[in-house]
């Protein structure tokens, strides 16, 4: 080894570099937010297009986060044995082949398969965002970083709504839906060129711990063991459950459930219903970086993370039983809770301080497990609900729901969210220290 080469290794990579490598992932990210989120705007061409109702549709949403949250273990495992590179290279070329298989077909049945291969390839998005933070940032950025990662990702959720239901509207849903999938193909190429798992590759330091830099690859055996052992700390199945809380409402609203009822509350057009969600999607999206900065900057993870819980409980709950709101100061309380729900991003730092560094990566893939556990179960659950209170209603060829049955049906994301209020004034403070 040179004594250039010696003095690159000992020298931390170009900031300019870091991002770039860690931008590629998460424009995956985005794509997994868009495709996540875009049955919201096409409820009513879902349901005429497969001759189907609120359960099923809840179900064909539901099957993306399913295969997300079944994909998370073995996820984990293959970030290990493959890298991220690798691995961002595969989920991003088989994203594009569901998406395209959904697109194309008039069967609910490979509609919902299509949906699965979908959710399990972009399980791998957000935790080789988080395993290449690890490596390419510093420690006390992490946080920041991972705020900043759901900022982008939103984006994805973002561009589903208003500017989605437009294109919609203008061609159809699955030329749309085609062409998302011909784009995602080319983020595979981009990580082929760019990414790289580890500054060392490109002869520069890194900022990963030495604890995980000299780790061996994991077997099946020591991972289940590890993701047993993360559980007995305290920590981790408080906030594991109350992640749910916080995401899966937002999710749900934003992401399937939220643009029929804001016409069926207000009768306003689906465009309209859409920029609603719009809306609170970028106040949660711009909240997560600044909860991020802030609780690194105080030290402290509980009272931002608490707060963010009570103050989405209550905004969830008049958004949905405070009936004389008029629309104006409706959409103020939504992006109020939206803003509250971006407490969310500081369960992943929470968790990682929580357990020795040899787990980091299990309490990873189990933080984004209780993310994702919220819309799985909310979103089919909702859709149960409501066809219980169907009254029969039809318009253009599409079951149509009233406020009252949205009421009952959104009783499931305010009792989550309450839940979470309690299990997050349960937790242990961490002082954003890393456990020993």
């Amino acid at each position: 080894m040179t004594e250039t080469t010696s003095q690159r290794l000992a020298t931390p990579p170009p900031v300019l570099l870091s991002v770039v490598v860690w931008s590629i992932p998460a424009i995956f990210y985005v794509f997994a937010f868009f495709l996540r989120s875009s049955p919201a705007v096409m409820t009513a061409e879902l349901m005429r297009s497969f001759g189907i109702g609120a359960k099923d549709l809840g179900s064909l949403s539901a099957f993306y986060f399913y295969a997300y949250v079944a994909m998370q273990i073995p996820t984990g495992m293959l970030i290990d044995s493959l890298g991220p590179r690798r691995l961002l290279i595969f989920c991003s070329i088989s994203t594009a082949l569901g998406t395209l298989l959904f697109a194309a077909t008039n069967s609910f049945a490979v509609a919902c398969a299509g949906r699965a291969i979908v959710g399990g390839s972009t399980a791998a998005a957000w935790l080789v965002i988080l395993k290449l933070a690890t490596h390419w940032f510093p420690s006390r950025r992490f946080a920041m970083i991972s705020g900043l990662g759901l900022l982008i990702g939103n984006l994805g959720a973002l561009t589903a709504q208003v500017p989605l239901r437009l294109l919609v509207e203008n061609f159809n849903w699955r030329t749309v839906v085609t062409a998302s999938a011909a784009v995602i193909l080319l983020v595979a190429v981009l990580a082929w060129i760019f990414v790289r798992n580890d500054p060392a590759q490109r002869g520069y330091a890194s900022y990963a711990p030495a604890q995980l830099q000299e780790r061996k690859k994991t077997s099946l055996g020591q991972l289940g063991a590890g993701f047993r052992r993360i559980f007995t700390f305290r920590n981790t199945w408080l906030i594991f459950f109350a992640q749910g809380g916080l995401a899966g409402p937002i999710m749900t609203f934003t992401g399937l459930w939220g643009p029929p009822f804001l016409k069926a509350r207000f009768a306003i057009p689906s465009t309209t219903a859409a920029a609603v969600c719009s809306v609170m999607i970028i106040c949660w999206a711009g909240a997560s970086p600044v909860f991020g900065a802030l609780s690194d900057k105080v030290g402290r993870r509980k009272p931002l993370y608490a707060g963010g819980c009570l103050v989405s409980a209550a905004g969830w709950a008049a958004m949905f039983y405070v009936t004389w709101l008029p629309l104006s100061i409706f959409i103020g309380v939504a992006a109020l809770t939206s803003v509250a729900s971006g407490a969310v991003i500081l369960g992943f730092a929470y968790g990682k301080e929580s357990v020795p560094v040899q787990y980091l990566g299990t309490v990873s893939g189990a933080i984004n497990i209780g993310n994702m556990i919220g819309p799985t179960l909310l979103q089919p659950g909702i859709g149960r609900i409501l066809e219980q209170h169907w009254t029969g209603a039809m318009a253009n060829g599409a079951r149509v729901y009233g406020v009252e049955a949205f009421q009952a049906a959104f009783l499931l994301s305010v009792g989550w969210t309450l839940l979470s209020c309690v299990l997050s004034s349960l937790t242990r403070e961490t002082e954003c220290r890393q456990s020993a």
